[in-house]
């Protein structure tokens, strides 16, 4: 009697551990997921991140939700991000100057995503362009350098705001060539854009989004891509790398965790991440935005964030680009 009655203790204390882990495990799946994302709604940055959301909460099964905090360079952003505890919860949706050029640029910014977080993955990525007035601008990226060294003060190089990507990759031309480029540096890419076509600026540089039509439209030269890899729907434009070798520059989007984030976790929303870049339907809506699919292991998310980081800050030193 006392083996029948010890037999059924052992059951039950193993019924309801395995409860105990059910209930657990369904706690978990019906927690939302706080997506933190640097940008206001309707915000390219806003767009990739409720696309991936979307894919996230699917193949997850969890609820998601994109909370909204711009201002400051990302910094209200990331702090509110870096605070939250690591219950595997909590996700930051950065876009590359916020993770490069802001914590240079800014006093205020505390922090370092490298160290500070846990990279998931690379998420998509896509290039800046440079561009020339067809009629008064060069006629290749080789030919641009090649007026510029001709020319002792150099040549007008338009862009958007100091300190973005645009503008660095600018800098970065002139720094890797060893060549003289004034950097006008725009209050919006529409005057950068504006300025070559008037040809108040003989080249310009922007990502691919608002330059695309005006390349097919012929009022702007494509001159080359700063992209690592050959690209839908810009086949037979040439990449910078090809002129200028090691100049890559993207405008890119990481998803990272809460530093303390367990392993298991971060493996499990990598792969979720992977596989909705995979998908035909993802992979067409990201282009529709002038954007590319990258993915990779939570490794290579980091590698890539150093190797960014490390490149940007000679840029910026190259632009005399001191925190504010």
């Amino acid at each position: 009697m006392f083996r029948l009655m010890g037999r059924a203790a052992v059951f039950a204390a193993v019924t309801m551990t395995f409860h105990g882990v059910a209930q657990a495990q369904a706690l978990a799946s019906s927690t939302p997921m706080m997506m933190v994302v640097p940008a206001a709604a309707g915000s390219a940055p806003d767009i990739v991140a409720r696309l991936l959301s979307d894919e996230l909460q699917q193949r997850l099964g969890q609820p998601f939700i994109v909370e909204n905090k711009p201002g400051a360079g990302g910094i209200i952003a990331v702090m509110a991000a870096k605070s939250a505890p690591a219950r595997a919860n909590t996700l930051l949706f950065v876009h590359a100057a916020i993770a490069t050029v802001t914590p240079l640029t800014y006093r205020a910014a505390k922090f370092d995503l490298a160290t500070d977080f846990e990279p998931i993955a690379i998420v998509a990525d896509t290039p800046m362009m440079f561009v020339a007035n067809p009629a008064k601008g060069p006629k290749s990226l080789a030919d641009a350098i090649a007026q510029a060294k001709a020319t002792p003060d150099g040549i007008a190089l338009g862009s958007t705001a100091r300190g973005s990507i645009p503008h660095l990759a600018g800098v970065l031309l002139g720094q890797m060539t060893g060549t003289q480029f004034n950097n006008v540096a725009m209050n919006a890419s529409g005057q950068a854009l504006q300025s070559v076509i008037a040809g108040d600026t003989v080249m310009s540089v922007d990502g691919i989004a608002p330059l695309l039509p005006m390349v097919k439209a012929g009022r702007i030269r494509a001159l080359a891509v700063t992209s690592n890899r050959a690209l839908p729907g810009l086949e037979g434009l040439p990449l910078a790398k090809e002129t200028v070798p090691g100049l890559e520059l993207t405008g890119w989007f990481m998803l990272l965790a809460n530093k303390g984030t367990p392993q298991a976790r971060i493996q499990e929303i990598n792969s979720a991440v992977n596989a909705a870049l995979k998908s035909p339907d993802m992979v067409k809506k990201l282009q529709n935005t002038a954007n590319y699919p990258v993915g990779g292991s939570p490794t290579e998310a980091r590698q890539f964030l150093e190797s960014e980081k490390a490149k940007l800050a000679r840029a910026v030193r190259q632009a005399g680009l001191t925190p504010e």
